[in-house]
């Protein structure tokens, strides 16, 4: 059985959003769904979304290959993004990647064997300023991220405590080690 065989009503609403000729303007709401409900997106689904979209399977992994999100082999609960970039580099994201490695002891396609963490390197996840950055699973980004607040994260997760409480309890030091300050509206503080 197919991943869309009792999924009809859905598949006609997103094939009505675009024109007959434009059926591959479907793929990214069908990667999406079975990303969100699978957990990754195995080679035999990007077929089955290639037959519906009409294309290669071989365009279907294309387009996953360019976006971070879309998983082709299966994650942990917890699927790790540290942003690699320049500018989380400059920040500590080597640092945050080598301690990630060594204390999970897994490498990027890996999950601990308990099946609760996974890592990806990706590229800019868009928060320069505040690197650096890392991503749990499809979440908003954890920044400012030292190996203090890495390892609290770790710990929390490694606990299965809710990701906003964790998020909650992290120290709250930037890159430098200080409290972090938010600048007031319209000025500098």
């Amino acid at each position: 059985m197919g991943f869309f065989d009792d999924k009809q009503e859905w598949l006609a609403e997103v094939f009505a959003r675009y024109p007959e000729d434009r059926r591959r303007s479907a793929l990214m709401p069908l990667l999406r769904r079975v990303q969100q409900d699978e957990g990754y997106v195995s080679f035999e689904r990007m077929k089955e979304i290639a037959e519906l979209v009409g294309t290669t399977a071989t365009e279907v992994a294309g387009v996953m290959s360019f976006y971070s999100y879309y998983q082709g082999l299966p994650t942990g609960k917890y699927h790790i993004q540290v942003c690699r970039t320049l500018s989380c580099k400059l920040a500590g994201a080597d640092e945050l990647w080598k301690t990630l490695t060594e204390r999970l002891g897994i490498l990027p396609g890996e999950v601990t064997p308990d099946g609760r963490f996974s890592l990806q390197a990706v590229e800019c996840l868009g928060s320069c300023h505040t690197g650096p950055v890392i991503q749990i699973n499809d979440e908003h980004y954890i920044e400012r991220v030292t190996k203090e607040r890495l390892e609290a994260l770790l710990e929390g997760l490694s606990q299965d405590k809710p990701l906003e409480e964790v998020r909650a309890s992290l120290p709250d030091e930037d890159k430098m080690g200080r409290p972090t300050i938010e600048l007031a509206e319209g000025g500098e503080s």
